[in-house]
């Protein structure tokens, strides 16, 4: 509702202003100041001031006198408050709001009929995933839900790097070394597994002396070669490595969940022929060079000063090349391409952009968002083998800890009567996991972050479990009213007998899920959800203890206040479920 609501009240605000021939560009609608009462305010008082030769305050008053409100169905009263002009809703903008959340699709807006990848994660198929990384399949996968609900046809993409140096390195790892020659794996899982031949190349080579060295690096290079000229025989063996560690980093994934429709190989671009294809294109460009036996594309007029290489002096390509092809490759089966980076490729995406556009491509169809890393307080957490933190060390660790936070918040009787072994656990799993996901996604991205275990885990504060007691103890009424028999029916609920200032607020915050959605999905930036949804956690707080459910004195208003239970509850569970957040039915 509060997406057609500011509809209106821009029209509102146009009629007026042509009506005293005023220009119309900028009408200044926003949500107001916490001092300002109104639901949206218009500041286009400060622009027309000098114009008319008035105080803001007085062109507000000027321009409020001029609307005319009637003709609307959700705008209410209209006035001012000093320079601004205030814009209230009217009762059937609660009665919209009431009816239209009670629905369990609710904030999922119409189908926009445009079809978006979101390519994220993507880490080298080389071991587990690092928690210096967590941020981007946590952003990532957040970034695609909010675009899903906000009606793309949305395809979640890993870019899988099986080609390079790196793999070549490990691949010769994999066949040169026993399991005798390596330490015993971190984890029963493939990832663990194969990371030790890995971690035992690269730290041979460093020791090997000269000629030993310059043998391994014949036979690396081999592995390369072999890949670039699509030799079947070694691309087998490089897959056996990259599908091993990639089904275990898989699993890791799954866990946060963070899952994928489509998993892309940076081979399949060498094997089909369209990396060669591109390099010839583009060294009939003028923007190509030779540099030292190297082609290179000059993008000073795009300023950037430090030239692409995008094929080497022996005749091979690179990842940036291979990516080029890749993101073509893209934009001919997507309307619109979206890459999750660190902030460390923002020199790559840069030369990627300007390559494509050399190419003859519409850069307007790819967007690439950037984040900083995730880091752990000093000692927060134990690392084994100099290896570093993984993922899954974390996650256990949240779980470990969410599970002694429930387990504390269950006396006796609780735990006996209603939540068994079971229970504890379920609820420590998504508990646990939220609170990594949501202390790591209410971040702006670029701002690099510690992850806190006080403040992820406080159920009392601004963290997951905060906003997930609201949608247990939302579902936990409408249990209760079910076994006393109460009809909970939201068409039969009169909206009007909803006047508790409480229940008001709790509605306009519900009404701005939509708008939410659609801000998040077209800025990219998944943390305004987090933000609404513990502003609707405190509102829905507010009205638990100022206004009783099942104990309203009279029966329409403990109807109208289930409904309300029920619309708070399908607008929390599904902006939890745009952060990819566990909605728990008891805690």
């Amino acid at each position: 509702m509060f997406r057609e609501f500011r509809r209106e009240v821009e029209d509102a605000l146009t009629a007026a202003l042509t009506s005293m021939d005023l220009p119309t560009d900028d009408l200044g609608v926003e949500e107001p100041p916490e001092d300002v009462p109104a639901v949206l305010a218009s500041s286009v008082a400060f622009r027309l001031a000098g114009e008319l030769g008035q105080a803001p305050p007085q062109v507000a008053a000027r321009v409020a006198d001029e609307i005319d409100g009637s003709g609307y169905e959700y705008v209410g009263d209209v006035g001012t408050q000093g320079p601004y002009v205030n814009f209230e809703v009217s009762d059937a903008y609660y009665a919209a709001t009431l009816d239209g959340s009670g629905d369990e699709s609710w904030g999922r807006l119409e189908d926009r009929g445009t079809s978006v990848v979101v390519e994220h994660t993507s880490a080298n198929p080389t071991g587990p995933v690092h928690v210096g990384r967590a941020r981007n399949p946590i952003i990532g996968d957040a970034i695609a839900n909010s675009l899903d609900f906000a009606g793309y046809d949305v395809t979640r993409e890993y870019y899988v790097n099986d080609a390079g140096r790196q793999m070549a390195l490990f691949t010769w790892a994999y066949e040169r070394f026993d399991e005798e020659d390596l330490p015993v794996p971190e984890r029963d899982r493939a990832d663990y597994e194969f990371v030790r031949y890995y971690r035992k190349g690269n730290a041979w080579l460093d020791d090997a002396d000269e000629e030993e060295a310059e043998a391994a690096e014949a036979e690396i290079e081999a592995i390369i070669r072999g890949l670039e000229t699509g030799d079947d025989e070694t691309y087998e063996r490089v897959s056996h490595v990259v599908d091993s560690v990639l089904a275990g980093m898989r699993e890791s994934l799954g866990r946060l969940p963070a899952e994928f429709d489509r998993f892309v190989k940076e081979t399949q671009f060498l094997r089909d022929g369209s990396s060669d294809a591109l390099v010839d294109r583009l060294r009939e460009s003028q923007y190509a060079e030779r540099d030292e036996g190297a082609w290179v594309l000059d993008l000073e007029e795009w300023g950037i000063e430090k030239s692409f290489v995008f094929l080497r002096s022996d005749g091979t390509t690179l990842y940036t090349t291979r990516d080029l092809a890749h993101h073509e490759w893209k934009f001919e089966r997507f309307d619109e391409a979206i890459t999750v980076l660190g902030e460390d490729q923002k020199l790559h995406a840069d030369q990627l952009e300007a390559a494509l556009e050399i190419l003859g491509n519409d850069i307007d169809q790819l967007t690439s968002t950037f984040y900083s890393w995730v880091n752990l307080p000093e000692g927060g957490m134990s690392t084994r083998e100099g290896t570093g933190v993984d993922l899954d060390d974390l996650l256990d660790e949240a779980i470990d800890r969410a599970r002694d936070e429930v387990e504390k918040r269950l006396d006796s009787r609780i735990r006996d009567d209603e939540l068994d072994d079971d229970d504890v656990e379920r609820i420590a799993h998504q508990v646990g996991i939220g609170a990594v996901r949501y202390d790591i996604v209410s971040k702006q991205p670029t701002k690099g972050i510690t992850f806190e275990w006080e403040r992820a885990l406080d159920f009392e504060a601004q963290s997951a479990p905060y906003v997930q007691y609201v949608h247990a103890r939302a579902c936990g009424i409408l249990d209760e009213a079910d076994s006393e028999g109460l009809t909970v029916d939201p068409t039969a609920a009169d909206p009007a007998v909803l006047d508790h200032p409480a229940e008001r607020e709790l509605l306009r915050t519900i009404a701005r899920f939509p708008a939410v959605v659609e801000t998040a999905a077209e800025d990219l930036e998944p943390h305004t959800v987090a933000t609404y949804v513990r502003e609707f956690a405190e509102a829905f707080n507010a009205f638990y203890r100022e206004c009783q459910v099942l104990g309203a004195e009279r029966e329409e208003v403990r109807t109208a206040r289930l409904a309300l239970v029920v619309a708070a509850r399908n607008t929390v569970a599904n902006a939890l479920a745009v952060l990819g957040i566990a909605a728990p039915t008891s805690m």
